[in-house]
């Protein structure tokens, strides 16, 4: 049984770490420009699942569509697609192929246009690869006790945390000269992910042999989190010299409305911290959000320059995601001010990321639609 992976940009992720799971299993996945026999395994986020709605409808073969899109919205893409896989796919993708391939019914965690069963379990991370030969990032840790408004992660992983062994990790990253880390809270590694562990944490920086880069992108950390003794450990053990962590808001209230769980005061120490100690920080700031009135905006603009004295922000538009608190909420516009503001400081380059419409972002990054 041929079993596909269609090449989509974003969903590269997914590929490494179902890549991994479908192998083990006796399915490796054979990436394609195009849907093709026996099966066609798509992950679809909110931005791109609409221009691949029609392609997957037509499909001459069998379909199976994941992601976050898919997750949130696997009624209405039940209506297209053969298959569905709902929340995390390194148990649920295998036993579906399985199932195909033996003409049984789909398991648990998959849905169809007949019905939907959920899951009954839960990843254990120990139990598969943290990756295939794709990607050389480890992830450590899956999902997050915090319900930020516009998040999707705890409602696509849940709100216990869950670490991959100290062990697993060492004999992984064995493997690469330069070994970066997945998770939404790196120092929350080992622990209920709102009390730290940072004995843990340091158990396994320990462990580790090579240039290890930890809090920074994709396995940044909360604000929070960034002390004295955390900083200690990335200077003692680590090779990067950026902190990569998220404010989000410089409005008290607006953070108190996305239950972010920690204040624009959290930021301010985490950042003067860094550059006490010699870390740039790196801090990721959405703009736009629905509820964000003027003042608000104002107050996180002067957060950027803040940070952008002391480091790097990384500004993002705000963007509904289906499945999250603030799904069928409309972004509101960026104060003249603030565009004028931001247009400065780019040019400087002390803040990276977009403002822009996301669509306009990911038709830049795929060319061939």
């Amino acid at each position: 049984m041929n079993v596909n992976w269609r090449a989509i940009p974003p969903a590269n992720n997914s590929l490494a770490v179902l890549s991994a799971a479908c192998e083990g299993n006796g399915y490796p996945l054979e990436i394609t420009d195009e849907p093709l026999p026996d099966i066609t395994c798509y992950s679809l986020n909110s931005i791109n699942e609409r221009f691949y709605r029609d392609e997957i409808a037509g499909a001459d073969c069998i379909t199976i569509v994941g992601g976050p899109h898919a997750s949130a919205c696997y009624r209405e893409v039940a209506e297209y697609a053969d298959y569905v896989v709902v929340g995390e796919g390194e148990y649920t993708l295998p036993a579906l192929l399985a199932a195909i391939e033996e003409g049984r019914d789909p398991p648990p965690g998959v849905a169809t246009a007949a019905g939907y069963t959920p899951a009954r379990h839960t990843v254990l991370l120990d139990g598969y690869p943290p990756f295939s030969e794709i990607k050389g990032f480890i992830e450590i840790t899956r999902g997050c006790p915090f319900s930020c408004g516009y998040c999707q992660t705890p409602r696509l992983f849940g709100r216990c945390m869950r670490h991959r062994s100290v062990d697993e990790i060492a004999r992984y990253a064995a493997r690469f000269r330069d070994i970066r880390f997945v998770s939404p809270n790196a120092f929350a590694y080992g622990s209920d992910g709102i009390h730290p562990r940072l004995d843990k944490v340091e158990r396994l920086l320990k462990s580790l042999d090579g240039r290890i880069y930890f809090g920074t992108f994709p396995g940044e950390v909360r604000p929070e989190c960034v002390t004295r003794q955390s900083v200690e450990l990335i200077l003692d053990h680590c090779a990067n010299t950026r902190l990569h962590f998220g404010a989000q808001s410089g409005s008290d209230a607006v953070l108190r409305r996305l239950h972010r769980g920690h204040t624009v005061e959290d930021v301010i120490r985490a950042v003067d911290l860094c550059r006490e100690q010699g870390l740039v920080p790196v801090v990721d700031v959405i703009l736009g959000l629905p509820f964000e009135g003027d003042d608000d905006q104002r107050a996180t603009l002067e957060l950027v320059k803040l940070v952008a004295r002391a480091g790097k922000a990384h500004i993002h538009s705000f963007m509904p995601l289906p499945g999250t608190p603030l799904a069928n909420s409309r972004p509101r516009g960026l104060l003249p001010e603030t565009e004028k503001v931001l247009g400065k400081l780019a040019l400087g380059g002390r803040i990276t990321g977009s403002w822009m419409d996301h669509e306009i972002r990911f038709f830049r990054r795929t060319p061939h639609l």
